[in-house]
């Protein structure tokens, strides 16, 4: 009788681990697929999004932040103070200021959702390896090459870490090169030649 129960004992326990191991397993093909779902829809929302994301130009003047992914439009823009296409959002900026999404003649076909300006300004697109940035605010040229940078000085209005180049710019602005813990310590020579390459500075 003692054999029976011991036998019977053994086999519900390993019908039991056989259950836990299936349903283990089970879990473990649901999160799996989930994550692969998940991977297939951002690739399919960044497909659907301008992949535009190795710079980012903005302007701050007079209670407004004009931000452009197209260095010739952000040029013109520092020309005539205008852009051709636009759109705008009044009160979306971090201190309340109104944010005006320079935009191109393609890129006025779109939603504004696909712009590369208004996704790499929100966060929703993640920028390339070589990013370059570029601020100018209170007469000054700011030098990025993070986008995390850029968002810290467009909400906190100044740099804590800089290498700091008086009357370098092509109006002979101050230039302000953002830096991190990571590369406070030497001269941002590569910053340095973006910029002058972008605003063809010899």
């Amino acid at each position: 009788m003692q054999m029976k129960n011991t036998l019977l004992v053994t086999a519900l326990t390993l019908a039991l681990s056989a259950c836990a191991s299936s349903e283990s397993e089970t879990k473990s093909a649901i999160t799996e697929t989930a994550k692969q779902s998940k991977i297939e829809m951002t690739n399919k929302a960044m497909e659907a999004v301008d992949l535009n994301n190795g710079d980012l130009y903005e302007a701050h003047v007079e209670g407004r932040i004009y931000v452009f992914d197209d260095f010739d439009t952000y040029q013109e823009f520092l020309s005539v103070g205008e852009t051709s296409f636009r759109q705008t959002f009044i009160g979306a900026g971090p201190n309340g200021e109104t944010i005006v999404y320079g935009m191109t003649s393609e890129d006025k076909k779109k939603h504004f959702s696909k712009i590369a300006a208004y996704n790499l300004y929100m966060g929703t697109l993640a920028p390339s390896e070589s990013f370059y940035g570029e601020m100018r605010m209170e007469n000054r040229i700011y030098v990025f090459d993070s986008v995390e940078d850029m968002k810290s000085v467009r909400e906190v209005g100044e740099a804590s870490l800089r290498y700091t180049d008086i009357g370098s710019g092509p109006k002979g602005e101050t230039v302000v090169y953002v830096l991190r813990n990571d590369n406070k310590k030497v001269k941002p020579v590569a910053m340095i030649e973006e910029f002058k390459k972008h605003n063809n500075i010899k």
